[in-house]
């Protein structure tokens, strides 16, 4: 891997995990907006808790070394995640800058993907 893939790598994974884990926290916290926004989205309350949790799992499975196949699965929570986010938002009808957050963290979430070492990928067979 090329010096210049990983400094893409370790930026948009630092990035990544810093947005996780800010949302996770906020997300567990059940602060007031949070709060408001998940519920006008139509879900449960509770379904911050699981989104909190999943995300702060997530951080700590792409951040440490080996754990390959752990990783995917982080990966794939996180786009799912966001993905989900961004359709929600657009099935209420938000507003534009409602959309920003999920589709930076999508973007950091594929950006990261793709540029990780050989050693944080699944082997083939």
């Amino acid at each position: 891997m090329s010096k210049r893939n990983k400094i893409i790598y370790w930026i948009a994974t630092l990035w990544l995990a810093l947005g996780m884990t800010a949302t996770g926290i906020v997300q567990l916290l059940k602060m007031k907006d949070e709060a408001e926004m998940i519920t006008r989205l139509g879900y449960p309350l509770y379904f911050l808790t699981l989104l909190g949790v999943w995300k702060l799992l997530g951080v700590i499975a792409i951040l440490i070394p080996k754990f390959s196949l752990l990783k995917e699965w982080a990966y794939a929570g996180f786009f799912f995640a966001m993905t989900g986010a961004v359709f929600s938002h657009f099935a209420v009808g938000d507003a534009a800058k409602d959309y920003f957050g999920p589709i930076l963290l999508i973007v950091l979430t594929i950006v990261s993907w793709y540029f990780r070492p050989a050693e944080r990928k699944t082997s083939t067979i």
